[in-house]
C-alpha cells in the first residue's frame, strides 16, 4: 500500500479537476464537451472574474446547487442548496503606489530600459505586463514601492530632474499578514475553511443557474483566494458569455440593427480569445467590467444580440492569420485614432485612424407639392399642427393664414371633431346647442360631450381649482364653468389671459390648437422608423420596428424638417440614408413626412448623445484632480501640444507653479476626467488675468481606437453587413471561422 502526502494530494485534485472539467486550459478551437459531476460546459471555455477582494459573498441558485471544497482534500459540502453565504477570509489589504516610467510592446526593450535606470536611481525598478483598458501585451517599467501617493508624487520630482518626464502613478492593493478565517454558511450550519481552499458551485441541473449581486449567470462559480483577496469566477462557454457581453456593450433597445450586433459579436469574441489568461495570476481570463468587456450575465441577454452571437458562432477577425486585438469604442466623434498614439507601443496596421463616414455618398432628393406658411395664433406658429390635421383628413386642405384667422362656426367645428373621433374609433353623438355661434364656453361643452369627458370633469379637478382658474369671470356658470376650467387646466384651451373673453367666437386657428392638443393626449397617430432606400420616384423604403415597408408618397405631401428640435415646413429634403422619420398615412399614401436630422453632419455616429459634448471645470477643481497624478503646485494652464490624425489631443502640457508636465495618450483623458481626448479648450479669466474656468468642447466617448460602435449602427442602417463594418474599422483584416 502506498500513501500520498497532503501537498501532493491537493496537487492531484487540482490537476484532476482541471483535466476532468476543462480538459486543460480553455482552447481556442473545438466543440468538445466538458463535464463536472454531470454538469456540461461546451468548449471553448472562458473564466470571468466577478469580483476581487471580496468579503461578504451570497450565492443563490434558481433550483439548487452543489458545493465542493478543494484543498488538501476533496469533499462535497452541500448536495442541493438554494443559497450559500461566505464570510470572507478577506486578507487584510493595504495599498502601495508605483511610478510607471516607460511602456512598450517589446519585453527586451523594457528590460534594457529598466537595467539602465537601475544604475541611475536607488529605488526598485521592475518590469510587468499591463492588463487594463483592453491593452494586454504592453510591458511597463515601474519604479517603487511607495506607501503613499504623496511619496510617489515627491519621487516624480526627482525623476523629472533626472530627465524622466513620462511618468504615471499606479495604485496596487497588497496583502498584509493579518487575516480573518474563511467561513461558509450552508443549510444553517457555519463551517470554517482553510485559507487555501477553493470552492466550486455547480448548478444541480442544467435548468438551474447561479446568481451573485442580483445578476444571474450561466455556467458554474469558483471561489478562490489570491494575493489580492477572495476572487469569484464565473466559468462558462464562450458563446454563452458573449450573449451577456454584446447587449451590455451595445444596447439592443437603442441600436436595433442586427448587422451592428453581429459586428460587435465578432469583435467581442476576437478580443476574448486573444486575451485569454489576461488575469491568470488571479485564476481568470477577463473581468466583467469595461476594463475588459462589460458582462452583465443572463439578465442582459436579448433576442437580437443572441441572434447576432449565434449567426456568427466561432467567427473571429484576423490579420495575416493572427487574431487581432479587437479594440472598440462607443462613439468616435467622426474619426478613429491610431492605436499607438493613444496607448503607446508600436503601430498596428489594422488599428489605424479611419474616417467614420459612409464610403459612398449617395443622396436622394424629395420635393413636396404643398408648403404651409407661418400661421400665428397667440404668438405661436401653428402651421405644422394644421398640416398634421390636414394630412389626417380632420380639416380641409387649406394652407392660407387668412383661412385660420377667420371665425369658426358650430357645424364646422362639429364636423372636425367627428373626423378626429373617427381616428380612434369613437362614434360621434350630435351636440345640441342653444347658441349658433361657437364661443369658448360652447366649445368646452362640445368637447366634453363629444369625447365623453364628464368623468374627468367630475373627478379630476377640484372645485377650488375651478374657482382659481376662472377667477374674475362672472358670466360663466353651471356645468360650463367646470368644463371650461378642466380644458384650461389640461392645456387643451389657451389660458384665460389669451382667451380674454369666453363669449367671443373662436377662430379656426384656435380650434386647430385645441384639436392638436387632444390628438397629443389620445396618443400618437404618426408612424416612426428610419429611411433605407428609394424604389422608383414616389416609393420610400423604410424600417418600422424591424419591418421593411414600401410606402407611396402622396402628390400633395407635406415635408417637414426637424433639425436638432427646430421644425420647419419645407418644399424639398435631401436624405443620405439612415435618417429617423415620422410620417402620417392616409388612404394608403404618406401625406405628411417629417425627417429628424442631427446638426448637419455626415458622420455615422451622429445618433449618439456623445457625438458632441461640453464640460466646464473651475481651475481649482481641475487643479485638485491633476494633483492626484502630478506635483504641479498651483495650476496655471493646460495646453494641447500635439494632435493625432483624428485631431485627438495626444500630448498635453500642464503648467503649474512647481512644475510643468507633458501628459500623453490615454492618460490625458484620466487626468482631466473627460469622456474623450478629441476636444478644444476655451478659458474664462479672473480680473487679474488668472484662468478661472476651463471649458472643454469635444466629440466622442471612449478611447477612440478600433470599431466605433455607434458608427457600426450607422453603417448597418445604410445597408452594410457586419463583414463590411468590421473591415472598415479594422484595416486589412479577414473574418475566419475558428470553431
Amino acid at each position: 500500500m502506498s500513501f500520498i502526502s497532503s501537498s501532493h494530494l491537493k496537487h492531484f485534485f487540482i490537476v484532476f479537476l482541471s483535466l476532468f472539467m476543462f480538459g486543460g486550459q480553455p482552447v481556442e478551437f473545438g466543440q468538445e464537451k466538458s463535464f463536472f459531476h454531470g454538469y456540461l460546459i461546451q468548449k471553448p471555455v472562458i473564466r470571468i472574474g466577478l469580483g476581487v477582494g471580496l468579503e461578504d459573498i451570497r450565492i443563490f441558485a434558481s433550483s439548487g446547487m452543489k458545493v465542493y471544497e478543494i484543498n488538501s482534500h476533496y469533499r462535497q459540502l452541500a448536495d442541493d442548496v438554494d443559497e450559500v453565504y461566505i464570510k470572507g477570509r478577506k486578507d487584510k489589504l493595504t495599498e502601495k503606489f508605483l511610478i510607471q516610467v516607460n511602456q512598450t510592446r517589446e519585453r527586451e526593450e523594457a528590460e534594457l530600459f529598466a537595467q539602465n535606470l537601475r544604475a541611475e536611481i536607488e529605488q526598485k525598478v521592475t518590469v510587468t505586463h499591463i492588463q487594463e483598458e483592453k491593452m494586454a501585451g504592453l510591458c511597463q517599467v515601474m519604479v517603487g514601492d511607495f506607501m503613499t501617493r504623496s511619496d510617489a508624487l515627491d519621487y516624480i520630482k526627482k525623476l523629472n530632474e533626472a530627465g524622466i518626464k513620462d511618468t504615471w502613478i499606479v495604485r496596487e492593493e497588497i496583502t498584509g499578514e493579518e487575516s480573518r478565517p474563511l467561513w461558509i454558511m450552508v443549510n444553517s450550519e457555519l463551517k470554517t475553511l482553510n485559507g487555501d481552499t477553493e470552492l466550486y458551485f455547480i448548478p444541480s441541473s442544467r435548468h438551474s443557474y447561479l446568481s451573485f449581486k442580483g445578476r444571474e449567470y450561466r455556467g458554474i462559480f469558483i471561489l478562490r483566494t489570491t494575493q489580492k483577496g477572495i476572487v469569484l469566477i464565473n466559468v462558462l462557454n464562450l458563446e454563452k458569455y458573449l450573449r451577456g457581453v454584446v447587449p451590455s456593450e451595445l444596447s439592443p433597445f437603442t441600436y436595433t440593427e442586427i448587422e451592428a450586433h453581429k459586428a460587435q459579436a465578432v469583435a467581442a469574441r476576437t478580443y476574448a480569445i486573444k486575451n485569454l489568461n489576461m488575469n491568470g495570476d488571479l485564476g481568470f481570463d477577463l473581468c466583467d467590467t469595461p476594463t475588459s468587456q462589460f458582462y452583465k450575465g443572463m439578465g442582459a441577454e436579448h433576442p437580437l444580440s443572441t441572434q447576432a452571437v449565434d449567426e456568427t458562432q466561432g467567427e473571429v477577425a484576423v490579420y495575416k492569420g493572427k487574431l487581432i486585438n479587437a479594440l472598440y469604442t462607443s462613439t468616435c466623434g467622426g474619426r478613429t485614432e491610431n492605436v499607438e498614439v493613444i496607448f503607446g507601443g508600436n503601430p498596428l496596421p489594422y488599428l489605424k485612424s479611419t474616417e467614420c463616414t459612409s464610403e459612398s455618398r449617395k443622396e436622394w432628393n424629395f420635393s413636396g407639392q404643398k408648403t404651409i406658411p407661418p400661421i400665428t395664433v397667440h404668438g405661436r406658429n401653428i402651421n405644422l399642427d394644421a398640416a398634421r390635421l390636414i394630412s389626417l383628413g380632420v380639416i380641409p386642405p387649406q394652407t392660407e393664414p387668412e383661412y385660420y384667422a377667420a371665425n369658426i362656426v358650430l357645424e364646422e367645428a362639429a364636423g372636425w371633431i367627428s373626423k378626429a373621433l373617427g381616428l380612434y374609433g369613437i362614434p360621434y353623438e350630435k351636440y345640441v346647442s342653444q347658441v349658433s355661434h361657437l364661443d369658448f364656453q360652447t366649445m368646452a361643452d362640445l368637447f366634453v360631450h363629444a369625447f365623453r369627458w364628464q368623468g374627468r370633469v367630475e373627478n379630476l379637478i377640484l372645485a377650488s381649482e375651478t374657482e382659481h382658474i376662472l377667477k374674475g369671470l362672472e358670466n360663466v356658470t353651471g356645468e360650463t364653468k367646470a368644463n371650461l376650467a378642466y380644458l384650461i387646466q389640461a392645456g387643451i384651451f389657451p389660458t384665460i389671459e389669451e382667451i380674454n373673453d369666453t363669449r367671443r367666437t373662436l377662430t379656426r386657428g384656435e380650434a386647430v390648437i385645441c384639436l392638436s392638443a387632444i390628438l397629443d393626449e389620445y396618443g400618437e397617430l404618426a408612424h416612426h422608423g428610419f429611411f433605407k432606400d428609394v424604389r422608383e420616384e414616389n416609393k420610400l423604403i423604410v424600417d418600422e420596428d424591424g419591418q421593411i415597408r414600401e410606402l407611396h408618397l402622396s402628390d400633395g405631401i407635406f415635408l417637414v424638417k426637424d433639425n436638432a428640435g427646430i421644425r420647419n415646413s419645407v418644399d424639398r429634403i435631401r436624405l443620405l440614408g439612415g435618417e429617423n422619420l415620422s410620417w402620417i398615412e392616409n388612404n394608403g399614401k404618406i401625406e405628411f413626412l417629417e425627417v429628424h436630422f442631427p446638426v448637419s453632419s455626415n458622420v455615422l455616429d451622429w445618433t449618439s448623445h456623445f457625438n458632441s459634448w461640453q464640460i466646464r471645470r473651475t481651475r481649482k477643481d481641475l487643479q485638485n484632480r491633476i494633483k492626484r497624478f502630478y506635483p504641479v503646485g498651483e495650476l496655471k494652464d493646460v495646453i494641447p501640444l500635439k494632435r493625432g490624425p483624428s485631431k485627438r489631443v495626444i500630448e498635453l502640457l500642464i503648467k503649474g507653479t512647481e512644475s510643468e508636465i507633458v501628459v500623453k495618450g490615454f492618460r490625458i483623458r484620466r487626468v482631466l476626467g473627460l469622456r474623450e481626448t478629441l476636444f478644444v479648450i476655451d478659458r474664462e479669466y479672473e480680473a487679474e488675468g488668472r484662468v478661472r474656468s476651463f471649458i472643454f468642447s469635444g466629440r466622442g466617448w471612449g478611447h477612440g481606437v478600433g470599431l466605433c460602435q455607434v458608427g457600426a449602427f450607422g453603417m448597418a442602417r445604410k445597408g452594410a453587413d457586419y463583414r463590411q463594418i468590421l473591415k472598415k474599422y479594422y484595416r486589412g483584416i479577414s473574418i475566419e471561422k475558428r470553431y
